[in-house]
């Protein structure tokens, strides 16, 4: 891409330049509202030499437009906070709402070119988790539009020398940036790789060839102008639909043959609670040297017993090294943006453990259910999840994944426990007894999810809970057996 993109534009008369530059910003400035009255959220990401004007070409494309509508991100080094995270993270957690805008001087794409020089067997799967993220983005109705600035090895030398001898701009100028000018080639062609194999209907390149910064600036301003109204005409425009992922599956059994007899005496729980509780505390201290994320989430029938099985697992973790997140009704702020974006911002720092109390499953359960998202989009949840739990996963992370099981006959007798005492009156909702009555729609909507997305790298665990106690150490032991797993590998 970049070899055959090295032609001069037809360059305009200055004066005429200006005037048709000025014309687009005016442009892009009156199509924000628009935009966020049609809730299209964009990403426009500049990627490109050093010194082949990425910063000055952001400030022409923002000179006119309402600064409340955009934000630009500098994705330069990662932050510490940033290393401790999957390499998609910072992205996430900085995705714009539906109607407004991010603007990223350099992204995900520097990032990856520097994994893919370190370690040269990743490049494949760096590449893969580049589309997959851009792709559910567009799924999700994300305007992307790429840019590279590109120019020749001899232009960057001339820019960095005159940076460099500008005491103003000197600092700009890193030996980085002279060791991959003198090794201009072999740079040239990793990052060829890199846009070919990320250059997709849903996120395609723009190669601007910007030694003519008029009349590099003139192409990008015309194609984000052209983007951004036919989005507001049209929408975001949708991507060729893509074969379904294959993940490597575990059988689970439906629901209905789960026997729930299994229970457990209280002398034998309180033994077994201590043992288990003693194995877990020097495992995380294990997990914190070794730098072991855990992603656990819980799920189940309302009743089951999630908050009690969350609270002896909590128990036995030092309060340092977790957090538990509960998930309710999703926010505004989280309902204008990807419906996993609330999940990747609460992941741990490597080190650390996560609970989630409710998970994003919830796409292919209550939404579905409840009929809040269409039927397209909690389908395409099911490969989105488990590329997302894939990315945890290749990341280092233990991921594992309980569905708390009751019949419908404990429920009831749960619920109405609830509601006799009052200090557990809180706990028992109108939802609650609505759900109940939808039981075999949701039981349908639980084994699909079950046969779909148990992984064998994040693999779904089926607890028999109609005894709460059974239920626990059946939690417990799961989780203490998959970190002695992890650390003995």
């Amino acid at each position: 891409m970049l070899e055959q993109k090295q032609e001069r534009a037809a360059a305009l008369p200055r004066e005429a330049e200006k005037k048709a530059i000025k014309a687009l910003q005016k442009e892009l400035a009156a199509l924000q509202q628009p935009l966020r009255a049609a809730g299209v959220p964009v990403l426009l990401v500049f990627e490109g030499w050093s010194a082949a004007g990425k910063g000055s070409m952001i400030a022409k494309v923002i000179s006119e437009m309402d600064p409340r509508g955009y934000q630009v991100y500098s994705a330069a080094e990662p932050t510490d906070e940033e290393a401790r995270r999957p390499l998609l993270w910072p992205f996430w957690r900085d995705l714009p709402p539906r109607g407004e805008a991010a603007v990223l001087d350099r992204s995900w794409y520097g990032r990856v070119l520097e994994q893919m020089e370190a370690e040269h067997g990743r490049a494949g799967a760096l590449l893969e988790s580049v589309n997959i993220f851009e792709r559910q983005l567009g799924d999700d109705g994300y305007l992307i539009l790429k840019f590279f600035l590109h120019i020749s090895q001899g232009e960057q030398k001339k820019r960095l020398e005159k940076l460099s001898g500008d005491p103003a701009t000197a600092w700009r100028v890193t030996d980085r940036d002279w060791r991959r000018n003198r090794d201009y080639r072999r740079h040239l062609e990793a990052a060829d790789l890199l846009l070919e194999a990320t250059d997709t209907p849903h996120a395609p390149w723009h190669v601007i060839w910007n030694e003519e910064k008029g009349a590099g600036t003139l192409e990008v301003l015309t194609i984000i102008r052209d983007a951004l109204a036919a989005a507001v005409r049209e929408g975001a425009p949708r991507p060729v639909p893509a074969a379904v992922r294959r993940f490597p599956l575990r059988e689970v059994p439906p629901l209905s043959a789960v026997d729930l007899s299994p229970k457990v005496s209280d002398e034998d729980y309180r033994r077994e609670l201590k043992k288990e509780k003693k194995k877990l505390q020097r495992l995380h201290s294990a997990l914190y040297r070794e730098k072991v994320p855990v992603v656990i989430g819980f799920e189940g029938w309302d009743a089951a017993g999630k908050g009690g099985a969350i609270r002896r697992l909590s128990w036995a973790l030092d309060p340092r090294g977790f957090d538990v997140v509960p998930i309710a009704a999703p926010t505004p702020d989280a309902l204008a943006r990807h419906y996993l974006w609330r999940f990747w911002r609460e992941l741990p720092k490597d080190g650390h453990v996560v609970l989630f109390d409710r998970t994003w499953y919830g796409r292919v359960m209550v939404e579905r259910i409840e009929g809040l998202t269409s039927e397209v989009r909690w389908r395409q949840a099911y490969d989105e999840i488990n590329a997302f739990e894939k990315e945890l996963s290749d990341w280092g992370a233990v991921v594992l994944k309980f569905w708390l099981q009751i019949d419908p006959d404990e429920q009831l007798r749960r619920f109405t426990a609830r509601q006799e005492t009052p200090e557990k009156q809180y706990k028992i909702t109108d939802e609650d007894w609505r759900n109940r009555e939808k039981w075999d729609r949701y039981e349908a909507a639980v084994d699909e999810m079950l046969q779909k997305t148990s992984t064998e790298y994040a693999p779904w665990v089926i607890v028999e809970s109609n005894d709460k106690k059974y239920a626990r150490l059946k939690v417990l032991k799961t989780v203490r057996k998959a970190l002695e797993r992890r650390l003995e590998d």
